[in-house]
């Protein structure tokens, strides 16, 4: 009987009340699913004020107590304080307003429960902006520490790397992080890739060995351009962090290492195939070592070649048009201005 009254009756509360004088109000709210309690609630509604209604406490304050605690709260001595201190104070001034509860509560309903106290503000910092369009006009560098095998021990691994071509043009493995073994890997690094004087910008983070005076006055006398992140930003140095996800997420990367010259026997077959091999999708899934050598042009004419016989061959095929390689960006950028006119007059 109750599978019959279900098939020709609504479901939900209104549905148990209509099968209730037939089955019985349980029978009817246990075969729906209804609560007994919210069909009693609906009969009578007459008994309940509005809903989430509450009567006030006798204990409550008054509109005008509450004003008055808003009003010290609002002193000059008070405004920077946290209610607790604010209590405290009252107390030994031998008044008492309220519990440290209440001032949080009214403070609340004041929408005042923010950070009240006098704190420093950090100024806000212009964004590097950095433009590459050819191999080595910015040069980014960070550290980063190889896990060795016993507890906190770790090997700094220094890397340089080409904002335009990803390619990395230095690295190093030291004991430990040193503005000396910085001035050693910048100035070779220079060295090896024939940088002339005022060509170079160098893009760095705020460590210690790149703030150092004495790593400064080699930059100045190389006359290279410094440029630094902004203080507790992580993401304005974007491609050395990526460089670095790239190595530790190697699926042939041991993890730690016993001692550095490990490290570098690892690292230098690493980095081989970094510039040799991976193929990057921020070039036009080129390698790096193409990119940083000026091939680009080639290798996209031969693949352009390959795209344009099997385009003869079926065109049928390719639904939107002639296919075309995977473009080579002209110019990389770090912070790249949202606007066109800002961008512009960056460049020029």
């Amino acid at each position: 009987m109750i599978r019959a009254c279900l098939r020709r009756a609504p479901r939900g509360r209104q549905a148990a009340e209509q099968l209730a004088p037939k089955v019985g109000l349980a029978s009817a709210c246990r075969a729906l699913g209804v609560a007994r309690a919210s069909v009693y609630r609906a009969r009578q509604p007459a008994q309940r004020g509005p809903r989430g209604a509450r009567s006030s406490s006798p204990r409550a304050l008054s509109q005008n107590e509450r004003a008055t605690v808003l009003d010290i709260l609002h002193e000059d001595r008070f405004v920077d304080q946290a209610p607790p201190a604010v209590y405290a104070a009252l107390l030994e001034e031998g008044r008492y307003v309220c519990s440290i509860r209440t001032m949080y509560r009214l403070l609340h309903d004041a929408g005042e429960v923010p950070q009240r106290r006098h704190q420093r503000r950090h100024p806000r910092l212009e964004p590097p902006r950095l433009m590459a369009d050819a191999p080595n006009q910015v040069w980014t560098w960070d550290i980063t520490r190889l896990p060795g095998t016993r507890k906190w021990e770790t090997y700094p691994l220094y890397v340089v790397l080409d904002l335009f071509s990803r390619y990395v043009v230095a690295w190093m493995v030291a004991t430990r992080e040193s503005a000396t073994y910085a001035k050693r890997l910048i100035t070779n690094a220079c060295t090896k890739q024939g940088i002339q004087p005022g060509q170079l910008t160098l893009h760095q983070d705020r460590g210690a060995p790149m703030t150092a005076k004495t790593f400064s006055q080699l930059l100045m006398d190389l006359d290279i351009l410094a440029s630094y992140a902004r203080p507790r930003v992580s993401d304005d140095n974007p491609y050395s962090e990526s460089q670095f996800k790239t190595l530790k997420y190697a699926p042939s990367y041991p993890g730690r290492f016993t001692n550095p010259q490990e490290a570098r026997t690892y690292l230098q077959a690493f980095f081989s195939w970094y510039n040799t091999q991976h193929r990057h999708s921020g070039l036009g899934l080129l390698t790096p070592d193409t990119v940083h050598h000026g091939l680009t042009q080639q290798v996209q004419a031969a693949r352009q070649s390959v795209l344009d016989q099997a385009y003869h061959n079926h065109p049928e095929r390719f639904v939107k048009g002639h296919p075309r390689p995977p473009r080579v960006p002209d110019q990389v950028w770090i912070n790249q201005p949202q606007n066109t006119i800002e961008c512009h007059q960056l460049l020029h």
